[in-house]
């Protein structure tokens, strides 16, 4: 089962901006294999955003089926470097890592224009802070205790503080520009990984023991209907559970410690995008000769381009390369 292996693709961005509620729920939402597969049916949603990349998705997203393909069928040609009319999983490995370099380098741009309008050589925490967070300076501690939204940008406060010091390489508590792309994308950055697991950690151990149990580990993927048992779980879950004892909790203390979660989203040496151009092939590759025709991959265009919620109703005027 492919779900584990594509937990840091998922991890969302820091937001910038004075934050609204989806900005919010973006950052709150945490980690899970249930990213990749939810309620026993692969999350095409996925694959659409890592074969794409984020901002392309969502332009395919609004797109009817046959204007879909007709893009799909100009970026398989892009995709084809050698031209031979297949595509390989180096070639489409090779795509994805494109892909998300793009995103992380456009992204990283933006945000920096916007902490950064004078284009100084860094920015400061506290600049940052008043930027993101300076209209909490206008609530009391009772009223930031008292309120639910200030409660949570109190608790995101901290976390953004505790992943600057962590991107933060000279301690001079500004950041150049290398070092904010580690703060906005610390999943992109070795260096820190210690933050992102701890960050993960925080997000599913809801009792806050400091280490996640098998009920929080399968919480934060699964949520049972009312009056569904263990018995009544699907088979995907039922194997979430067999993971956690077999693999997941190496000490077989029946939870998951700080050192074992980093692990299980953090393995050394995992090559996300090779992993996702295999299932992507092994999801399309109807003759099972290892490589896609553009005929393969349009017969499976909603894997790459589609998602369940997809309103296809919608034509979009944009264009772009296309």
């Amino acid at each position: 089962m492919l779900t584990t292996l594509y937990i840091s693709l998922a991890i969302t961005a820091v937001f910038a901006g004075v934050p609204n509620p989806e900005d919010t729920k973006r950052m709150m939402d945490h980690l899970s294999d249930a990213e990749h597969y939810r309620n026993e049916h692969h999350n095409k949603q996925f694959d659409h955003d890592a074969f794409l990349g984020e901002d392309q998705a969502k332009t395919f997203d609004q797109l009817p089926p046959e204007e879909s393909k007709r893009r799909l069928g100009m970026i398989v040609d892009e995709i084809d470097s050698d031209k031979d009319g297949y595509v390989t999983p180096v070639e489409l490995k090779d795509w994805i890592r494109y892909t998300q370099k793009r995103y992380i380098e456009e992204d990283v741009e933006r945000h920096w224009k916007q902490h950064n309008p004078e284009n100084t050589d860094v920015v400061t925490w506290e600049a940052y802070r008043k930027n993101v967070y300076g209209f909490m300076d206008e609530m009391s501690p009772n009223e930031l205790k008292a309120n639910t939204e200030g409660f949570t940008y109190s608790n995101l406060l901290k976390r953004d503080r505790r992943r600057w010091h962590y991107a933060d390489a000279d301690q001079d508590d500004a950041l150049n520009r290398t070092e904010f792309a580690s703060f906005l994308h610390p999943e992109d950055h070795t260096g820190m990984r210690d933050v992102v697991v701890l960050e993960t950690l925080e997000d599913i151990d809801k009792d806050k023991d400091g280490k996640v149990s098998l009920e929080e580990y399968i919480g934060d993927m699964y949520k049972p209907e009312e009056g569904e048992s263990v018995d009544d779980e699907p088979d995907w879950v039922k194997q979430e559970r067999e993971q956690f004892t077999g693999y997941r909790d190496l000490n077989k203390d029946g939870f998951m410690d700080e050192h074992e979660v980093k692990d299980w989203i953090a393995p050394p040496e995992f090559d996300h995008a090779e992993a996702e151009a295999k299932h992507l092939v092994f999801e399309a590759d109807s003759d099972a000769d290892e490589k896609l025709t553009k005929e393969e991959i349009l017969d499976k265009y909603d894997l790459f381009v589609g998602s369940q919620a997809t309103d296809f109703g919608e034509a979009l005027a944009r264009h772009d390369e296309f």
